[in-house]
């Protein structure tokens, strides 16, 4: 008992699903079956008895009220007094319709009856309906009849379906003052503590109002020990503001669509000194910069397609040079191009990102592509004289260099 006790308790997956379907408004297929049968409403207008008992409205109401033995063991009589659209355990009782609802909450006599019915079986867990609002309070056997709900556990199904039925024949405003007075019973008072787990599972979720469940839930959550067992509600508010302070540093993935994703540079560590040289410097100093920055790549380029060319040369001593120097001046106009469009990708970005003039960049742009293409020249002009002479490459990989 004392493990069961300190156990923490686990939400009802079933409990859950269930409970959404009902709030949710029953996505009910079988009205057009039932729409012509209005057997529930027929019941409550004393028409015809309930099966299989084959007794009548009138007779329960009447008879079967403080009979709380008779309560206590039928167990085909609920699902007449209280509808549902869905099957329950009397297989005799037909669900409810859209059609039916409409029709019962327009007849008088069977609201008169059905809420007669409602306060029978309200007396007989030991509580009274002291007002047309729902409001309730204990009845005078509140003490035989709490320790009688405290152990037949079965009776917190009928309370789960007293509660959506509640709310399908026009009664929702009802079930806030029933749950909230079965909580501070279970929870402040401790007259029935072992209803707790399903007040909380199942009678605070019939309630369709997301704001009135959340009342409830934060009441429950104030009187429920240990309170650290406490799996209903929201996280706590610590917690949840730790977890916003740990998101807040980080950055969007990416932003869709906005001109600041598509020029920003990737944020760099800040440095004081090397920002403030940085913003510094003269259009004479960027110019030097970019210029010999396209040199160096470009030599880095040629570098590794001299090699290249080395090594097929090495490998097919016969091919024909004519194809050789094609193949030369093919991957040596790819690498201008590729240079070309580096520079100018970075010239762009510097040019937003710096607020420099664009002519003083376009400028420095055409004297660094006509520095490299004249470097570019005298090297493809010594490889083809290299390879045209001896037929093959035979300098070494320095002088290529």
């Amino acid at each position: 008992d004392g493990t069961e006790l300190t156990a923490k308790p686990k939400r009802s997956f079933y409990a859950a699903r269930d409970l959404y379907k009902y709030r949710h408004q029953y996505p009910n297929f079988k009205d057009l079956r039932y729409q012509n049968d209005l057997c529930n409403l027929r019941f409550y207008k004393n028409k015809i008895p309930f099966k299989p008992d084959g007794v009548y409205i009138e007779e329960v109401l009447n008879k079967w009220k403080g009979d709380y033995e008779k309560l206590e063991h039928n167990h085909t009589y609920i699902q007449w007094l209280f509808p549902l659209r869905e099957q329950g355990l009397n297989f005799y009782a037909k669900e409810l319709t859209t059609y039916e609802i409409e029709e019962f909450k327009k007849t008088k006599e069977a609201i008169r009856r059905f809420l007669l019915a409602y306060k029978m079986m309200l007396e007989f867990f030991g509580i009274k309906l002291i007002d047309k609002t729902g409001n309730v309070a204990r009845a005078a056997n509140w003490q035989e009849r709490f320790q009688h709900l405290n152990e037949s556990q079965h009776n917190y199904l009928r309370i789960t379906r007293i509660l959506k039925s509640l709310g399908e024949l026009g009664y929702e405003s009802f079930k806030s003052p029933l749950v909230k007075f079965i909580l501070h019973e279970a929870l402040v008072e401790d007259t029935i503590p072992n209803i707790k787990q399903s007040a909380l599972e199942y009678f605070v979720y019939t309630i369709r109002d997301r704001r009135e469940r959340r009342k409830l839930l934060r009441f429950a959550q104030q009187h429920y020990t240990p309170s650290e067992h406490f799996i209903w509600g929201p996280p706590r508010k610590q917690k949840s503001e730790g977890s916003k302070t740990n998101k807040k540093p980080a950055s969007p993935i990416s932003i869709p669509n906005s001109h600041i994703s598509k020029h920003k540079k990737p944020k760099e560590p800040k440095n004081t000194s090397a920002s403030g040289s940085s913003a510094g410097k003269t259009t004479e100093e960027k110019k030097v910069e970019l210029t010999k920055n396209g040199e160096e790549n470009y030599q880095d380029e040629q570098e590794v397609n001299c090699d290249a060319v080395r090594q097929n040369s090495e490998k097919n001593n016969d091919t024909d040079t004519s194809q050789l120097s094609k193949s030369e001046e093919i991957h040596d106009t790819s690498d201008r191009k590729e240079d070309a469009s580096h520079s100018k990708k970075d010239n762009e970005n510097l040019n937003n990102d710096c607020g420099s003039h664009p002519g003083t960049i376009e400028k420095d742009l055409c004297n660094t592509e006509n520095s490299s293409n004249n470097t570019s020249a005298d090297l493809q002009d010594n490889l083809d004289k290299d390879t045209v002479s001896g037929g093959t490459t035979t300098k070494p990989k320095d002088e290529l260099k």
